[in-house]
């Protein structure tokens, strides 16, 4: 696989998530307040809830249902019921492309 169009840039809304799929892998795109853009599995681990219906805040986005929040950066949940982490996935802006490989993610320590 090789990284895949989802979206342009200027659809981005910084501090929301939006919810995109690629090759059936369904992630949460969020435009941080420093301009960076994350891509994170939008399924909280804790439940079968989308993580794209939640808040942004800071570089974490927490799940509306239950509070768990993620690090954009690591996929880790910060707080609980959560406890398995979300993966994270690289992602290339090209122009006003925002370009994502599902089958690519990024290793966290």
């Amino acid at each position: 696989m090789s990284a895949q169009k989802v979206l342009n840039l200027s659809e981005l809304e910084q501090d929301t998530a939006v919810r995109v799929e690629v090759d059936g892998v369904p992630m949460a795109v969020v435009l941080d307040g420093e301009g960076v853009v994350h891509a994170i599995g939008d399924t909280c681990t804790h439940g079968d809830i989308s993580l794209s219906d939640g808040f942004v805040e800071g570089e974490t986005l927490e799940c509306w249902a239950h509070g768990s929040a993620f690090s954009l950066r690591t996929g880790r949940p910060l707080n609980l019921p959560a406890y398995e982490p979300v993966p994270v996935y690289e992602v290339t802006i090209d122009g006003d492309d925002v370009l994502i490989d599902p089958a690519v993610t990024k290793a966290v320590d």
